[in-house]
């Protein structure tokens, strides 16, 4: 079995920068987020069971989930959000452990945004957090989402703190300076694990 390593952080911290960084050292990475579109793909039974809970506006015109249109229906309506999460986590959840059981990597990074919310830290050997201050956040996502402030301040409050997230810390990459830092850091941490893997 591999040596499994948790990576997680809050949105816009720079979870795919740091888990596209660990793929290029040859590290099996296996990302929650990939996943969850995977399972929502067209004429899936999850497709359809979000189709029959919230109705045919929220897929595209071409059958596929339209997860804008998805989000803003659950986004106030917290019944619904925990319908979906009932609905796909487990889903999510077996997927990615069938996946690390395949894996021969030495080690192994699963990517788990929501890491600190579902509990599931205590299924891995080692929790890597991929931290900023949330004001770096909010730039981020107001650009990358084109989105105001307001609603980055709303989808930041609805995660887990910082705090949280570092209590369940083992290790922390600070990604709030340059992309030669944040390397640095990845291969650091490969080699660390490399060794804990072995022990």
């Amino acid at each position: 079995m591999t040596y499994k390593v948790a990576l997680t952080g809050g949105i816009a911290s720079g979870k795919t920068a740091v888990s596209d960084m660990f793929a290029e050292l040859g590290v099996t990475v296996i990302d929650a987020d990939v996943i969850a579109r995977e399972v929502v793909a067209k004429d899936s039974q999850a497709l359809q069971a979000i189709v029959e809970h919230f109705g045919e506006e929220v897929l595209t015109d071409t059958g596929e989930l339209d997860r804008q249109k998805l989000r803003n229906a659950v986004f106030s309506n917290e019944q619904d959000r925990l319908w979906l999460n009932n609905l796909l986590h487990p889903l999510i959840r077996n997927e990615m452990k069938r996946r690390l059981e395949l894996t021969d990597s030495v080690y192994s990074i699963s990517v788990i945004p929501l890491l600190y919310e579902s509990g599931q830290s205590k299924d891995y050997d080692r929790v890597l957090v991929v931290d900023c201050a949330e004001e770096v956040q909010l730039e981020r996502l107001m650009a990358r989402d084109h989105s105001t402030s307001q609603q980055a301040q709303s989808i930041l409050d609805k995660q887990a703190t910082r705090q949280q997230r570092l209590s369940i810390a083992d290790d922390v990459v600070v990604n709030d300076s340059d992309l030669h830092s944040l390397k640095q850091s990845v291969i650091t941490l490969d080699k660390q694990y490399r060794q804990l893997a072995r022990n």
